[in-house]
């Protein structure tokens, strides 16, 4: 199944700008860089139509080493997560 990469994207972004594909790039890799900054500062970010990013707390856990079953302890941390907005869900329909 064929994919699209952040190339792709920039690409796209720059032919629908008539801009370089460097301005392109440079546009997206702002873009996602702000989400990053936003998302480390605790912030949630809303793409309406999109999408939301927010960082989720996972707690310490107890987990397995699948090679020598020997129980180990998972720190706690914060991951990043994703919910598809209505506009996005109803796009892939």
């Amino acid at each position: 199944m064929p994919k699209v990469t952040k190339e792709d994207i920039a690409d796209l972004i720059a032919k629908e700008c008539e801009c370089s594909k460097k301005c392109g790039s440079d546009c997206l890799n702002a873009v996602l860089d702000e989400i990053g900054k936003s998302l480390k500062a605790g912030k949630d970010v809303t793409l309406t139509g999109f999408g939301t990013f927010v960082v989720s707390h996972r707690k310490a856990r107890a987990g397995r080493n699948p090679q020598t079953g020997a129980t180990i302890q998972i720190a706690a941390k914060d991951v990043p997560r994703f919910k598809a907005g209505k506009g996005l869900k109803d796009a892939v329909k």
